[in-house]
């Protein structure tokens, strides 16, 4: 697998998924920060351990407060801006980037689609909200688009539609890149494919070789070896949030693909 501190900064074609799930050094700077499904149980489980080292914490169900003091239930800035996507396509039947800005702006500015209110966001997104531009720089490629994505794999959006949903917020072509990936991977598991069929190359990988922050890459890698090493819904939410560090976001992704493949009948409640 070629270096991503290669692939981050070239100027060669889109990013292949072997590029995207390689590892080595990042150009990234931690931020300060079926059918159609967004669960929130990823989140709400993930919310009470972000930013806890792994090893620290040991997450075997839904707890309250820890890190952003939040009762137990409470869901972060991925579901929110995850069904504010959903919203913008059920209601426009289309995918229209401007109509789902503004419910991120609405989101972000009033609270809309939180449980109490605004508690945690990205840093690139804030600033890509408060400008109205999506950021493009290369340390810009956080994983605050490809956390929201996965709506779209069950749409008809062709990839520019997807690239220019990620660019709202996050226009970096490794941003975009992974959005675009993890749309086709959803779509491959929603045709029946297995979590085997789409990342094989991660099984039996080791848990320290997997790398949980806020880096885009290392979150789409992370959500695939959740999968593919696990085997039910709640195992592979389970194994995102104890990887730590970026606990909520990995596990939405991670929960997200665990949804389509195991089924509504297999997301917790509580």
């Amino acid at each position: 697998m070629l270096s991503i501190a290669v692939t981050c900064l070239s100027l060669e074609p889109d990013l292949s998924r072997s590029q995207i799930l390689g590892g080595g050094r990042r150009p990234f700077k931690r931020p300060p920060c079926g059918r159609p499904l967004t669960p929130t149980f990823p989140t709400r489980s993930g919310v009470p351990y972000e930013f806890n080292p792994r090893g620290t914490f040991a997450c075997t169900g839904m707890v309250g407060y820890g890190t952003h003091r939040k009762p137990a239930g409470t869901w972060s800035d991925d579901t929110s801006m995850a069904l504010a996507t959903c919203d913008s396509i059920r209601r426009l039947g289309r995918i229209d980037t401007t109509d789902m800005r503004q419910r991120f702006e609405r989101w972000y500015h009033g609270g809309a689609y939180t449980v109490d209110g605004l508690f945690d966001v990205g840093g690139c997104t804030a600033d890509a909200i408060r400008s109205g531009r999506g950021r493009t720089g290369e340390y810009d490629n956080g994983n605050g688009s490809l956390m929201r994505i996965l709506p779209l794999a069950f749409t008809g959006a062709a990839d520019g539609e997807v690239r220019a949903v990620s660019a709202i917020t996050h226009a970096h072509r490794v941003s975009c890149d992974c959005c675009v990936d993890m749309v086709r991977i959803a779509r491959q598991l929603i045709a029946g494919e297995t979590p085997a069929d789409v990342a094989g190359d991660l099984s039996g990988v080791p848990e320290d070789e997997i790398r949980s922050g806020g880096f885009v890459c290392d979150t789409h890698r992370a959500a695939l070896w959740c999968l593919v090493n696990t085997g039910s819904y709640a195992e592979c939410v389970l194994a995102a949030v104890n990887l730590g560090e970026d606990t909520d976001t990995t596990a939405a992704v991670a929960g997200g693909l665990a949804g389509i493949v195991y089924g509504i009948a297999s997301i917790p409640s509580a």
